[in-house]
């Protein structure tokens, strides 16, 4: 029996032991249990809430690199519901530059920017989850909750990446209007319940344009969590590189951290960096 602190809705998709659901001769693919293993991702173990102080890297394919210092915040809110808060802290030309995130129980997302230079709180258009966040490799869409109920789920079969055997499952967005990926392909690690990798397919189904790698992991405070991760553009070569320097799980983040006020005071959002 887990610890009543594990037993709490747990944060993030991206514990404890999973039978391996290794494709067998003569046994069908099965999307329950595709979905099965996504919803264990979706489930794992990671707090009530949590805070995590990174250093982001951004290498062209010329090898010029770009550093950046950021925190975020994440918390569930409800029952299916999170909220998160983004805000760089250096270098000047970008510093305090912030991201809001709310993600609602039935898979709607709601994003708000902070632009220190304009001063003021932007709406992030629906129409823009494919934009890039602050000219990185990630899309704004990278940074929103998915349910595991948002694609049909396809289990591919087993395979070994980087030593850990895993499970390889395929999604397709329900909806397509709602993702600007035409599927994802993702390298689940069931004894973790971590994605190791991911590749995203947005113009072409047999083409990945995007991979997101997972190269360092551990345990903090009891919870598995990433450590080191890499997303490279596989068209232009570029690579966004996000390395947590400090993880602190289930501070008790209150909800007036998770507001468009705290997002555009950086005064507010201060007293809770670590």
């Amino acid at each position: 029996m887990l610890p009543p602190i594990l037993e709490r809705r747990r944060i993030v998709l991206a514990g404890g032991a999973l039978a391996l659901l290794a494709c067998r001769p003569g046994r069908s693919i099965a999307a329950a249990d595709a979905l099965q293993l996504v919803q264990q991702v979706h489930d794992r173990p990671a707090g009530r809430d949590v805070t995590t102080v990174s250093r982001m890297e951004l290498t062209d394919r010329a090898g010029t690199r770009r550093v950046r210092e950021l925190i975020t915040y994440r918390v569930e809110q409800a029952k299916g519901e999170y909220a998160s808060l983004a805000r760089f802290l250096a270098p000047a030309d970008i510093a305090g530059t912030g991201l809001l995130s709310l993600d609602r129980a039935d898979g709607s997302s709601e994003q708000w920017l902070y632009l220190p230079a304009m001063d003021r709180v932007r709406r992030v258009a629906s129409d823009r989850k494919g934009g890039r966040f602050v000219g990185s490799d990630l899309y704004f869409e990278d940074l929103q909750t998915r349910k595991p109920e948002a694609d049909n789920h396809r289990l591919l079969g087993g395979e070994t990446l980087d030593g850990v055997a895993g499970e390889v499952v395929d999604g397709v967005p329900v909806d397509p209007t709602r993702s600007v990926y035409r599927r994802r392909q993702l390298w689940i690690d069931p004894q973790t319940a971590l994605v190791m990798r991911i590749d995203f397919f947005e113009k072409d189904d047999s083409k990945a344009s995007k991979r997101w790698l997972l190269t360092t992991r551990q345990r903090v405070q009891g919870y598995w969590a990433p450590i080191d991760s890499r997303t490279l553009d596989l068209a232009t070569g570029n690579e966004t590189r996000l390395v947590a320097q400090t993880i602190k799980f289930d501070r008790k983040l209150p909800a007036r951290l998770f507001t468009s006020r705290a997002l555009s005071d950086e005064s507010i959002e201060a007293g809770f960096r670590p």
